[in-house]
């Protein structure tokens, strides 16, 4: 057992630490150390949600009014484009893994840094670069407006900004290698001693399966991004049918990425969820194997399914035939995950802080999304729904409803951790109504649109819809604010927050035996391995006002720790 002194200096609020270990911008700026990479990381995507949510904000007070109200129809088409651009590649993509996943996944596994560092840091750079590339193409005075899919024949054609959206998109797809090629190999190498493959964190198991996506299918994203600047530039006959190319070879290749993509984007989510479910239930997370390997499969499976995009392509009956029986086979996995969630909460001793909140709000929203998937899967229906207000709001309910909820309520988890300081957990859970309550009242009133024939990326449209376009522009207003309220909620606790203990959350993954916030080094002792969902090997500590591993606890008040319960 460990003294008191002991004690203190490992769990008490130290002086010095990642934040404050060395001052300047430079020392941000050239820094290795994969927690002030994740900051970075967090801040940048925070600008982009920003910007490309502002985009979204024009684009539904546009459509408030049946004939459009104050935006050309050249503009519209721009700003839609940029919206779903800035908002995949730069914000949805990268947000969970390159942020969260950069700061929590090294001391999951009871590792001083990731096995790159410099690597690290050249991928946000990277990120930078991709970014700024695609904001050329607003500040050039070109703008783009293809759609965020940059579909020929027409980005062939179109004066837009094209080239430099599509270099930016390339560049971004660099740093998505270079961030999974990381942490593939800091999984596999730098574990602690006795650390085997089922003692991780669901979260590292997401991280992974995502990893193995990021490799293999963005180097075809950054092949066809090529081929797509090379067919405007040269005129070679990839894709352009005046030359003898074929468009929808086009839209294989892109989507042969972009749907491994979609789980690039909700699989961290759902590691993500994983946790919080756990943590706030205090109970040992249901069917860890059966979660663990759907994770596999589900990056394995998403490389089958790419065709469902494409059923109104002139692609064969056969064809679609199968991808559309392969589509409803990639939904097992993730209803995997969803049944083993709900079998954790059963009985659990549920804690409805704003973590919960928002993990609760994700299996509802992604509950939806996934749901309506498979009438987008089914041939019958598919053919109707196709490029309708349907897919828009099944796309969202998985990406946003999904993504980013997971988003926020892993900040929320880990923001104590990462700064040493608590939010006002009451605001938060305001804000977590205010993000629910927007994002339905935004998107349900698109399936119903969708379901009646108004078609997708249009800037004026039927007087019969107008009344869902006004309820949706209320919703997108509300969703605004409550994202804002959300950050602000953040953002006060990082500065002028109640100090807090290194694991105020009874947590047992090995991330919480850190002081808060981190050494410059992780950790000050060397962590004590223990099962990730065994909470009862944390013990509360009055003096520290913080939970400790029970082997640190002072014996004379340590409980007797509880005999598990067999049914």
């Amino acid at each position: 057992m460990a003294s008191a002194e002991i004690r203190n200096k490992i769990f008490d609020t130290p002086e010095t630490n990642y934040l404050n270990h060395t001052r300047g911008w430079k020392s941000w700026a050239f820094t290795l150390d994969h927690k002030r990479i994740g900051v970075m990381y967090l801040i940048g995507v925070t600008i982009a949600l920003f910007l490309a949510g502002a985009f979204a904000l024009v684009l539904r007070w546009h459509l408030f009014w049946f004939e459009g109200g104050f935006l050309s129809n050249e503009m519209y088409n721009q700003m839609f484009t940029l919206h779903g651009a800035i908002m995949v590649f730069s914000f949805i993509i990268p947000s969970v893994p390159a942020a969260l996943g950069n700061f929590v996944l090294p001391m999951m596994i009871g590792a001083k840094d990731v096995a790159f560092p410099r690597m690290n840091l050249m991928s946000f750079y990277l990120w930078i670069a991709g970014t700024c590339c695609l904001a050329a193409a607003i500040l050039s005075g070109y703008g783009l407006d293809t759609g965020w899919t940059f579909y020929t024949p027409y980005s062939i054609e179109t004066s837009t900004g094209v080239i430099f959206a599509t270099f930016g998109a390339f560049i971004l797809g660099f740093s998505s290698i270079f961030t999974g090629l990381n942490f593939l190999v800091t999984v596999n190498t730098m574990r602690a001693p006795g650390q085997s493959w089922f003692k991780l964190p669901l979260f590292l198991w997401s991280l992974y399966a995502t990893s193995i996506i990021q490799i293999l299918a963005t180097p075809v994203l950054g092949i066809t991004l090529l081929m797509l600047i090379a067919e405007r530039t040269m005129h070679i006959g990839i894709f352009d049918p005046k030359y003898g190319g074929d468009p929808v070879l086009f839209q294989h290749f892109f989507w042969f990425y972009s749907h491994p993509a979609v789980y690039i984007m909700i699989l961290p989510a759902m590691g993500v969820i994983s946790e919080l479910i756990s943590v706030y239930s205090q109970k040992r997370i249901f069917g860890y194997s059966f979660i663990a390997f759907s994770s596999v499969a589900i990056a394995l499976l998403g490389f089958l399914v790419w065709g469902h995009h494409m059923f109104t392509s002139g692609q064969s009956p056969m064809v679609t035939l199968i991808f559309s029986a392969i589509t409803f086979t990639v939904a097992i996995p993730s209803a995997v995950k969803v049944f083993n969630w709900l079998a954790t909460l059963y009985k659990g001793s549920i804690l409805l802080n704003t973590p919960m909140c928002y993990a609760l709000s994700f299996i509802f929203l992604f509950g939806i999304g996934g749901l309506t998937g498979l009438f987008l899967g089914a041939l019958s229906t598919d053919i109707h729904l196709h490029d309708t207000y349907f897919v828009v709001a099944h796309f969202h309910f998985v990406m946003v409803g999904g993504t980013l909820t997971a988003l926020l309520g892993g900040l929320f988890h880990w923001w104590p951790k990462m700064f040493g300081r608590m939010y006002n957990d009451m605001l938060g859970r305001i804000s977590c109504f205010l993000v629910f309550a927007g994002f339905n009242l935004t998107f349900f009133p698109q399936f119903v649109m969708g379901s009646r024939g108004m078609p997708r990326r249009y800037a004026s449209y039927d007087p019969e819809f107008q009344i869902f376009h006004q309820w949706s522009t209320f919703g997108a207003s509300i969703l605004g604010f409550g994202i804002l309220m959300s950050f602000g909620v953040l953002l006060y606790a990082a500065f002028y927050g109640k100090r807090c203990g290194a694991n105020p959350f009874k947590a047992a993954s090995l991330e919480w035996q850190s002081s808060s916030p981190p050494d410059f080094h992780n950790f000050i002792h060397k962590p004590i391995l223990h099962d990730p969902y065994d909470f009862d090997s944390q013990v509360y500590d009055k003096d520290l006002d913080t939970y400790i591993p029970r082997e640190l606890a002072d014996p004379k008040t340590v409980p007797p720790r509880r005999e598990p319960v067999h049914h």
